[in-house]
């Protein structure tokens, strides 16, 4: 029987995906601690744009998570870290020049943690790389907030000591330096929009392309151990992006477009074919044509949403309404998910 346990090298990446989440919320309330104590206002305004990018990442990274599908909570010693850094944040121990220093620290850390998680995703399966994409974006402007941190310290540090100003050349070596970053991290920079407001559709593609590589993993693997990953992945994410279509997407669309109810009636017939190859070994001679035939089934539903239902929403919805269900969807298959994984304990 196929089960629906994580990976360990999965649950090692969602925790670390989890570990993320945390540090980028302690980021935002330093910077937000920063802007009120900073008198500089280019300073201030530097501060200020580097936490609306940290904000946008925050829904970012909620993407992220989400599109991965495998939740896990932060380390105790993340969450002890953090504890700790907050009550340095909060009291007077540290000067500002302290305290900057401090968040550049952290700063490195979430752009290391980043690009463990690409690494790891490469390794791991080509789904993985699928789901965390849009991490790419998060880790150029980690780097690129790590060099402007660099020249504010400067600054900091020079007024502190002397009380006189720094060369205020350095403002032309940061932008040097994020430049060359912008060719090592290539198309990455070029995503730099807000893509915690990606709209519904958006977020129904990335889903369906998550499930078109899962079923491509399956089909070219002969390990059982690996199929049943696969396809354990591949069962949660289908059932929860489904009920979550059900209870957000189909109920606003219904109204612009006729044929609604064969998307249910579809998904009903999915979950049963799932239900069926949940229960059959991934070794056994018939496991991959059931696999074949629910692929079929799923490519054709694809099909009619991205043909038709999909512009139904884009001629009916505003951009902003658009956005909302992607946020509403989101939120309902997060909720499943935990729900899922209570439910497999």
């Amino acid at each position: 029987m196929v089960t629906t346990l994580d990976d360990t090298k999965r649950m090692a990446i969602g925790t670390k995906l989890a570990d993320m989440k945390a540090l980028q919320n302690l980021l935002i309330a330093n910077e937000q601690k920063f802007i009120s104590a900073i008198a500089d206002d280019d300073l201030r305004k530097r501060i200020q744009d580097m936490l609306n990018d940290d904000q946008k990442n925050l829904g970012v990274l909620d993407t992220v998570i989400v599109q991965y599908g495998v939740k896990s909570e932060p380390k105790e010693t993340t969450t002890k870290m953090i504890d700790e850094v907050q009550k340095l944040m909060e009291g007077s121990e540290l000067t500002l020049f302290e305290k900057v220093s401090q968040h550049e620290l952290l700063k490195h850390k979430q752009t290391m943690a980043g690009l463990l998680v690409h690494k790891a995703a490469q390794v791991v399966g080509a789904d993985v790389e699928a789901a965390i994409t849009p991490l790419n974006t998060i880790n150029f402007e980690n780097r690129a907030h790590q060099e402007q941190l660099k020249g504010m310290l400067e600054i900091l540090g020079v007024r502190e000591l002397t009380g006189q100003e720094a060369d205020q050349g350095l403002w032309a070596r940061v932008q040097d330096a994020v430049a060359a970053l912008s060719g090592v991290f290539g198309s990455a920079v070029t995503q730099t929009s807000d893509r915690s407001d990606m709209t519904i559709g958006e977020i129904l593609r990335m889903d369906h392309s998550k499930a078109k590589t899962l079923f491509m993993e399956i089909e070219n693997s002969n390990d059982a151990q690996k199929i049943q990953e696969y396809f354990g992945q591949l069962y949660k994410d289908l059932m929860a992006h489904a009920k979550a279509e059900e209870q957000v997407v189909y109920p606003a669309v219904r109204s612009y477009y006729q044929d609604t109810q064969d998307l249910y009636d579809e998904q009903a017939e999915q979950a049963r074919m799932l239900d069926e190859i949940k229960s059959m070994s991934p070794s056994s001679s018939e496991f991959k044509a059931k696999v074949r035939q629910l692929k079929d089934a799923i490519n054709h539903h694809i099909n009619q949403e991205e043909n038709d239902m999909l512009p139904k929403l884009r001629d009916n919805f505003s951009s902003e309404q658009q956005q909302q269900m992607a946020s509403e969807f989101k939120s309902v298959k997060s909720q499943l998910q935990d729900q899922m994984a209570a439910s497999s304990k």
